[in-house]
């Protein structure tokens, strides 16, 4: 099995030397491939990770998590490839675990447990991401967003299409796996808090984002279960209000109608919605 090992990194000069270190320790330089995305750091990241034996490829721009992880997998050339993050939150002496599992599961995820660090303030909007997508896939979600992963490079390039640029990859393609009936295998890591600057993530700002990331998952994977049950509910107001003018005024209201045909509306515009979904998910 050949390995690609992809790791994006973005002004990450304090916790870089980390992962690179811990690779060559364990002499996965030599057993794998390791690529390294530089996404646009304006410090020391490019300069610190050409010193080690690692590939490199550079964004002149800061594109975003997922661009970053996109561009690694598109030069990876392992039929499997795993991606971690770069601010040492995530120990490299998971990966052959990882590996051997890969062997089963079409993905495996690094499961953060109990004694993970995790940033308070953010579980409320991950609690709401994680109730949603279950909501769609009808069924209980592994750790949705943990950014350690496996893939097969197979699998995950025929979705490049459907995955976003920014800090949602993770979400959005443990979901898609799910909704396309792959398997998913889970095993447990302990995630450590990062080395270095705090995080880019900033409440008001990611929090807006993640909102516009739960209507967007609802209209990639699943759209008919906002849809049909909104036109329902429109529906019986519509017919309520009708039979309410009846007994009450003699007539069926023109508000009514309008109501009754709004709902009618709602569910073939829902209709339509999911069948744009179906070929925006066609694998390429």
């Amino acid at each position: 099995m050949n390995i690609s090992i992809i790791v994006p990194a973005y002004n990450e000069e304090d916790a870089i030397r980390f992962g690179l270190a811990k690779f060559v320790e364990l002499g996965y330089h030599e057993k794998y491939e390791l690529i390294y995305i530089n996404d646009g750091s304006t410090d020391k990241t490019g300069e610190i990770i050409r010193e080690y034996p690692v590939k490199l490829y550079n964004h002149n721009v800061n594109k975003g998590y997922g661009a970053a992880l996109k561009t690694g997998i598109r030069k990876a050339s392992g039929d499997k490839v795993i991606i971690l993050d770069s601010d040492g939150q995530h120990d490299p002496k998971y990966i052959e675990q990882l590996i051997g599992m890969l062997d089963e599961y079409d993905m495996v995820i690094g499961e953060r447990d109990n004694d993970s660090f995790q940033v308070k303030r953010r579980q409320a909007g991950k609690n709401l991401i994680r109730r949603v997508g279950e909501y769609l896939v009808e069924q209980n979600l592994p750790d949705y967003n943990s950014g350690f992963r496996g893939f097969d490079k197979a699998l995950i390039q025929e979705m490049l299409h459907l995955m976003p640029n920014g800090f949602s990859l993770s979400t959005t393609s443990t979901l898609a796996f799910l909704k396309e009936g792959y398997t998913i295998g889970t095993f447990p890591i302990k995630v450590e808090e990062r080395i270095g600057r705090k995080s880019n993530v900033k409440m008001v700002k990611d929090g807006s984002k993640t909102m516009l990331l739960l209507f967007r998952i609802i209209m990639l994977f699943n759209p008919l279960k906002i849809f049909f049950p909104f036109s329902v509910g429109i529906s019986f107001v519509g017919l309520g209000w009708g039979v309410a003018g009846y007994f009450i005024a003699g007539r069926f209201p023109n508000s009514a109608i309008i109501i009754l045909v709004f709902g009618m509306m709602m569910f073939f515009i829902g209709l339509l919605a999911d069948q744009i979904a179906m070929l925006n998910r066609i694998k390429r």
